[in-house]
């Protein structure tokens, strides 16, 4: 291993169905962030290869609103505090969102580059936004879950992967 710090952070974990025009055309990426060390790097190790100017940047954060069976208030002040952590969740994926577009716009000012926060399920949006915007190419990172985690929490990159009808770039942090 060499002093390449992308060696030492992270490792394509999943790349596939690139056609021969991959870094040649410009293509609509679909970058899904939620803001984590994973995303952020992800998003940089992606965009340390070579991508054509004019390339369409979308990054998607998607966050999860309380339930509205939640926000029923028995004493009047639940509901208070779930809008709040809703409030506070689209303010987070926001951040995340706005983070991931700086790191883009850094690297190469001939994107275009688009943000969306989304409420929803991630692997839904995320599937559902990328044949909206009609993705060459989809952008995650995988936090390196074990299988405990991924079998109760489902993995949202494994999920986006087997469903998605363009191509997916999964990115997970090697382990030290």
């Amino acid at each position: 291993m060499g002093d390449d710090s992308r060696e030492k952070c992270w490792k394509p974990l999943l790349r596939f169905r690139f056609t021969s025009s991959y870094n040649r055309y410009k293509m609509k990426i679909l970058i899904a962030t939620d803001g984590s060390p994973y995303n952020r790097l992800a998003v940089e190790q992606f965009l340390a290869g070579p991508i054509a100017a004019g390339t369409e940047v979308r990054i998607v954060s998607a966050y999860k609103r309380s339930s509205p069976m939640m926000a029923t208030e028995p004493m009047g002040t639940l509901r208070q505090s779930y809008a709040e952590a809703d409030d506070e969740a689209f303010k987070a994926a926001g951040k995340a969102a706005d983070f991931a577009a700086d790191i883009v716009r850094g690297k190469n000012t001939g994107f275009v580059v688009m943000t969306a926060v989304i409420d929803g399920s991630p692997k839904t949006v995320i599937l559902k936004e990328a044949e909206n915007f009609g993705a060459d190419l989809i952008v995650v990172g995988a936090s390196g879950h074990g299988f405990v985690e991924r079998f109760m929490l489902g993995s949202v990159s494994q999920a986006v992967a087997m469903h998605a009808k363009c191509s997916v770039e999964i990115v997970r942090m090697q382990k030290k």
